[in-house]
């Protein structure tokens, strides 16, 4: 269920642990893009039903850059915007590509992308650089309401909601029981800051240490945890999905 491995990411004020009291989220504005029409309604239904504003339903990627960028400029940027990762013209990366333009261009806007299956590629590019605000969710997820909306909510505040089969593919490759068994307790505090999507600078000013130090210790990191430097800018990613889902 994603309700409980949401949970224990850690998450809080948005949602419930496993058998415990679910907290009632704040309003949230959402933008939906999604081709089907009938998906886009009923994703709106849902989120409206449960109190929350969709200020905007659009069908492809262009018209979604571009009602993000109007709404911008009127002060009324929304808190998240749901997409849908393959949208017309090509029905390929259309709905992505432009997830990962807004994630650019609107720090501060969570993203969260719905896909019928679980595409590694998207979803490393769509988590590279920060983990917060960002959720990657399959399709079937939406029929268990509850945990869709909170996902919503949770992204919306800068939270992070990825389906357990997105995880569990990116992740494919470590067979260990306990992977952060061999981290020291700096390094744990180290990734623990890469999780909130803090970069080396920043992690450097937190802990009081020089850049150098922090470098050193990401280095450590993807080595203890057998990231090699084939894996490219996606270690930094995988690392941090690692300790989410420790």
């Amino acid at each position: 269920m994603l309700e409980c491995w949401t949970s224990s990411v850690g998450e809080s004020g948005t949602g419930a642990g496993c058998g415990g009291t679910r907290i009632v989220e704040d309003r949230v504005r959402v933008v939906i893009a999604e081709d089907s029409v009938l998906l886009r309604e009923g994703l709106t239904r849902l989120l409206t039903d449960r109190g929350h504003d969709v200020v905007a339903g659009v069908g492809d990627g262009e018209a979604l850059v571009k009602t993000i960028t109007e709404l911008d400029a009127q002060g009324e940027l929304p808190d998240v915007v749901v997409a849908d990762v393959r949208m017309p013209p090509t029905h390929t990366d259309e709905g992505v590509r432009a997830a990962v333009q807004l994630r650019k261009a609107h720090p501060g806007l969570g993203v969260l992308v719905l896909s019928q299956y679980v595409e590694e590629r998207y979803a490393t590019e769509l988590l590279a650089g920060s983990s917060t605000g960002v959720g990657y969710l399959l399709k079937d997820r939406v029929a268990e309401v509850r945990e869709f909306v909170d996902a919503v909510v949770r992204v919306a505040g800068g939270g992070t909601a990825l389906d357990p089969e997105v995880v569990a593919q990116l992740l494919g490759r470590s067979r260990k029981q306990d992977v952060l068994a061999g981290l020291t307790p700096r390094e744990r505090e180290v990734l623990g800051l890469m999780a909130e999507g803090r970069t080396n600078s920043a992690i450097a000013r937190q802990l009081v240490v020089s850049d150098g130090a922090v470098e050193k210790h990401v280095s450590n990191i993807f080595l203890k945890l057998g990231l090699s430097p084939s894996d490219g800018d996606h270690r930094r990613v995988l690392a941090v999905l690692t300790y989410l889902n420790s």
